[in-house]
């Protein structure tokens, strides 16, 4: 197996190239923060970015805490890849990987100077200092699974090499969900009326009477109990209130949405309008 390394300084861009140096040397595996990424799946390992303090991200990235090293390492040997990528602050971090992995040491190490410019590196520091933002080099339904929770915006790279045709590089943009003000949590009730609100857009759905929120590490899943139109053809606004209660939840509160399941408990005609008695002159 081929060991290549990927250093720079925190916040200077390496997740962000990372693909693009994989794609150049014909790497399929990535080791970044803690995650194994093959292709377009995280297969094993948890995201140092997901902790509290830099001294458990730190212990996270390098395969300290245990159990961790032991998920990654069954994956590796599973898969047998020829080539691994793994990104690192230093020669030394990354070597303190390949030990925890039982990964040779590494045959090439690229400096992120070497494949991006002083002003990008500039440019990633800001990012990462005023706004907060992580790279994972992943596509963004991917990191959803991982990253519950977090804001995970879409990013794409346009790669062109030669005569070969143009290559999109799929990224991911994560923001942990807090502020100088401190974390905020999104409690079960507010979940619940996001999901009948969603429901009741639909046609062919009069009133949702239930929402019952599930979340655990993974995200969320929601179970809502629909009054259907009478006439409407149930497999089809059922479906729908399925995937519009799903896109609501995961745009108003970056939450990963596991599972919905809506319920016609009973079907109501929609009668005429109701209104007021004419009056004597019309």
């Amino acid at each position: 197996m081929e060991v290549y390394a990927l250093v720079g300084a925190a916040g200077t861009g390496k997740s962000h190239r990372a693909s693009l140096v994989a794609t150049a040397y014909g790497i399929g595996h990535i080791i970044d923060d803690g995650l194994l990424i093959v292709g377009a799946r995280i297969v094993a390992g948890e995201s140092a970015k997901k902790e509290d303090s830099r001294m458990a991200a730190v212990r996270r990235a390098i395969f300290a805490e245990p159990g961790h090293a032991d998920d990654v390492r069954a994956a590796l040997q599973a898969d047998r890849p020829e080539r691994v990528l793994i990104l690192g602050t230093s020669r030394h971090m990354v070597e303190l990987i390949t030990d925890a992995l039982d990964l040779p040491r590494p045959d090439k190490v690229i400096d992120i100077r070497e494949i991006a410019s002083p002003d990008e590196i500039r440019r990633a520091r800001r990012i990462r200092r005023l706004e907060g933002k992580h790279v994972i080099p992943a596509p963004t339904f991917e990191v959803r699974k991982s990253f519950s929770g977090y804001l995970v915006d879409p990013l794409r790279l346009f790669r062109r090499g030669g005569r070969q045709e143009e290559q999109v590089i799929e990224k991911s943009m994560v923001r942990p969900t807090f502020s100088a003000l401190g974390k905020f949590f999104i409690s079960d009730t507010v979940i619940g009326a996001i999901a009948e609100r969603a429901a009741c857009d639909v046609d062919g759905v009069m009133a949702a009477q239930r929402a019952v929120v599930e979340v655990d590490p993974a995200g969320v899943r929601v179970a809502v109990d629909v009054v259907a139109r009478f006439g409407a053809h149930l497999p089809t606004a059922l479906a729908a209130a399925q995937a519009s209660i799903g896109a609501a939840i995961e745009q108003m509160t970056a939450l990963n949405v596991v599972a919905v399941d809506v319920v016609a408990r009973r079907v109501a005609v929609v009668g005429p309008a109701v209104g007021p008695e004419p009056s004597a002159d019309g």
